[in-house]
């Protein structure tokens, strides 16, 4: 019996699932003041009812609603609209719940969002700790509700970096897959992807520990049993399911790091504006048939291979090349949609191999390798 290396697992303060959860929002909010920021996105109607039932307990609540990825002019806008605020609620899919998180940790400080971006910012610590910030996610992918960083969009860099501080984790996750019923089947499918990446990547990563094994070894099939039935049509316990993968990716990640698909990610999306869920879907095959062959022989790989063709049908020699065919017959737009043949992925990937998800790849892929997997993505 091998001896453990030392290791560590952060998380939420709280973590409340199930259907119903969400009535809790508003006895958790005013436990922490009066003065509430709502950061929200448009599409679930029920967001209307908690911003009511918020202020008919006496709560004056402040809104502010946002589609798409953050900027960091959103951030700014966000943390002045928050001043004096006691408490924070991000309620939507993962680009509106790192809003809440980048403004409840600054809010308290008095500086510029740049000052702690990571990569094209300074870097720095936040000065001090984050206002209390309770998490209600409306779609199934990012899990970041119980992530300790908020992605943030610089456009004047075309990059999407992160703020990162671990008194970021919100100190109240609730996770109510009722919220995710009958959402299109674009963000299904796409926040889906999403969140099957979150749980291959972290079982595969090289900072893998046996709590996030755990989570994403009982996770990954469940995560293609679910998106497969989601792929057909509306169902409530696929919905449960893809919600509970959605929860286990996000602390997997947060703990065990991810890989060279969220690591071209983040890139491409800010150089060619596609989709995050997208892009991780497409570029799950490519990145996983690039890290096998540079591996050889990988238990942990012939795993995955073998929970994907049975849980897909796909064949079972060249399963990862044969998800494009999958993805192609589910019409998830290939990334030729958003990049040309003529673009300049050299550049695309050299600045992805510097990202910090690339730290947790299971091993080193050249610049020549990340640029075929783009590629081979289109």
């Amino acid at each position: 019996m091998e001896t453990l290396a030392p290791f560590g697992f952060a998380t939420a303060g709280h973590i409340r699932f199930g259907r119903g959860v969400a009535a809790e929002a508003v006895t958790a909010a005013g436990r922490y003041g009066r003065q509430v920021l709502l950061l929200r996105g448009s599409s679930v109607a029920w967001v209307d009812d908690l911003a009511r039932a918020l202020t008919a307990t006496g709560c004056n609540v402040t809104q502010v609603r946002r589609s798409g990825e953050p900027s960091v002019e959103d951030v700014r806008a966000a943390v002045l609209a928050g001043r004096g605020a006691d408490v924070v609620l991000g309620v939507g899919g993962g680009a509106v719940i790192d809003l809440a998180k980048a403004a409840a940790a600054l809010i308290p400080s008095d500086c510029d969002v740049m000052e702690h971006l990571e990569v094209v910012g300074a870097g720095k610590p936040l000065k001090a700790d984050p206002l209390p910030m309770i998490a209600i996610p409306t779609t199934s992918g990012t899990g970041a509700e119980v992530t300790k960083n908020a992605v943030i969009s610089v456009p004047e860099s075309a990059r999407k970096v992160s703020l990162r501080d671990d008194r970021m984790l919100p100190r109240l996750a609730l996770v109510d897959p009722a919220l995710t019923d009958g959402a299109p089947r674009g963000v299904t499918l796409g926040s889906g992807l999403d969140a099957l990446v979150q749980v291959i990547e972290p079982y595969l990563s090289s900072k893998a520990n046996p709590l996030s094994d755990a989570l994403c070894r009982a996770a990954i099939p469940q995560g293609i049993a679910a998106l497969k039935r989601l792929a057909a049509g509306e169902d409530p316990v696929a919905r449960d399911a893809m919600a509970y993968i959605s929860l286990s990716g996000g602390l997997a990640l947060a703990n065990a790091g991810l890989g060279a698909v969220h690591g071209l990610a983040g890139v491409i999306g800010g150089q060619f504006g596609a989709p995050h869920g997208v892009i991780c879907g497409r570029l799950l095959g490519p990145v996983l048939a690039a890290n096998s062959d540079m591996l050889g022989s990988s238990a942990r790989f012939s795993e995955v291979q073998t929970w994907l063709a049975e849980g897909f049908d796909l064949p079972e020699t060249g399963t990862f090349n044969a998800l494009a065919d999958l993805l192609d017959e589910w019409e998830v737009d290939r990334l030729n949609r958003w990049i040309s043949q003529d673009a300049d992925l050299s550049k695309t990937a050299r600045e992805a191999a510097t990202s910090s998800s690339m730290r947790a790849n299971p091993c080193d892929l050249s610049q020549d390798v990340l640029e075929a997997c783009i590629r081979a993505a289109m």
